[in-house]
């Protein structure tokens, strides 16, 4: 059995130009919080979670901790081999799994390209193996990798796109599933858990960081947005017998591969009220950006079991800096949640993690604030998919207090709020 944490800290890594990673012990392993670099604390690394990525990123120098002095330094040249180039190194966790720092890194010239929208945790290499920097952060096994299995995956999903060749929802979600390994995809392929039902191919937002649909020349979107309107037959095809054989059944509107699903509100009223005439099985949920209150008023009232709210801030002027809202405010937001809770829903926040952010003292008593006011019943501790450097470049946040640490916000939230859950996935209700 593996450690748990390390006794003690990792060395630096790094990759030359051709991506081989090196460990390099002159140096330990260090974190980023914000704009600030440090070496993270034991109980603060993992081992690096089975199905995690490791990225190389590209002109960007790699930052350890001086073991002598605990100061930050920058390795500007390959220790091996000048010549062979360096880049620094980060860890992209596997889902369930919470970053507590971002990978420590200095850009080698200011107008460097924005990195692709992933996760990029701290990682460090000691006793053999990698360690990161973050923490499980839902015991659910439904993403792990090891229980997906190419093969099977890849049989079953052929048969049933064959099976249903004129249905153009399980058709796409064919390609999410084995283009892009859409662990949602691969699951209702499967017949398991959580099936994804993507419905909007418009959005009312203009997310920073939206993984589906970025403008040309500023960062890969890491997957391709739905372009047609599923229609209610095509969206209950799927919906029904999900929720009639999977094990712990949960249907989702709204998925990383469409714009916002309240858009098609109409469809998605009609499907669920055809869903509920068929079977009363299962979780019907909404992942939503939450910006119109009156269709979530509609959903609930034909049977929408709980809604998913995403945010990356409590804090307005932050809100819209990321989300970029068109039509709609964080009033309506907030307002959507509470129609939720008035119709006796389950609400999760899926909120949005970047360390030296979300844990900033003033972000920190907002959201306390929200959730004290607004009572919902799950958050979400969902690592935010974006280049750190461009978040807080774009974010410009003043506050000059030290970041409480991911572990000690989290901490003080669940002292200050006994009855709220945390996790990752949307959970079966029934």
């Amino acid at each position: 059995m593996q450690p748990e944490h390390p006794d003690s800290t990792p060395c630096l890594v790094f990759a030359n130009s051709r991506g081989e990673i090196k460990d390099f012990p002159e140096l330990l392993m260090a974190g980023q919080s914000g704009r600030r670099y440090l070496k993270p604390a034991i109980y603060d690394l993992i081992p690096l979670p089975p199905g995690s990525d490791l990225f190389v990123l590209p002109d960007r120098n790699p930052i350890g901790i001086d073991p002598a002095s605990g100061e930050p330094v920058m390795l500007a040249e390959n220790p091996d081999d000048p010549e062979e180039g360096i880049q620094a190194v980060a860890a992209f966790m596997a889902p369930a799994h919470t970053a507590v720092h971002t990978t420590a890194f200095e850009k080698k010239d200011p107008g460097t390209a924005h990195l692709p929208l992933f996760a990029y945790t701290a990682v460090g290499w000691h006793d053999g193996k990698f360690w990161a920097c973050g923490f499980r952060s839902d015991p659910n096994i439904r993403q792990d990798s090891s229980g997906f299995h190419l093969n099977k995956i890849r049989k079953k999903t052929l048969k049933m796109l064959n099976r249903h060749k004129d249905n153009r929802l399980i058709q796409h979600l064919g390609k999410c599933c084995l283009t892009y390994g859409c662990p949602a995809a691969r699951n209702y392929f499967l017949g398991r858990w959580e099936a994804p039902l993507p419905t909007s191919p418009t959005c009312n937002a203009d997310c920073i960081g939206c993984i589906s649909l970025q403008a040309s020349g500023c960062c890969p979107s890491t997957q391709d947005r739905i372009k047609f309107k599923p229609n209610v037959s095509e969206i209950a095809e799927i919906a029904v017998p999900h929720l009639l054989n999977a094990p712990d059944p949960v249907v989702s509107f709204g998925q990383g591969c469409e714009g916002e699903p309240l858009l098609q509100a109409e469809s998605i009223e009609k499907a669920i009220r055809l869903i509920r005439k068929k079977t009363d099985k299962g979780t019907i949920n909404l992942n939503t950006n939450a910006s119109l209150p009156e269709a979530v008023e509609r959903l609930a009232r034909a049977g929408l079991d709980s809604i998913r709210v995403s945010m990356n801030s409590a804090r307005k002027q932050f809100y819209r800096q990321y989300h970029r809202p068109r039509g709609f405010e964080f009033s309506d937001v907030l307002e959507s949640i509470s129609v939720m809770k008035r119709h006796n829903k389950f609400v999760s926040l899926n909120y949005f993690i970047m360390p030296g952010f979300t844990d900033d003292p003033d972000e920190a008593e907002a959201f306390a604030g929200l959730i004290d006011q607004y009572r919902p019943d799950l958050i979400q501790l969902r690592n935010l998919n974006i280049d750190p450097d461009w978040y807080f470049d774009e974010m410009k946040p003043i506050s000059k207090k030290e970041p409480l640490g991911i572990r000690n916000w989290l901490n003080q939230l669940k002292n200050r709020f006994p009855y709220l859950k945390f996790g990752y996935f949307n959970p079966y209700l029934r």
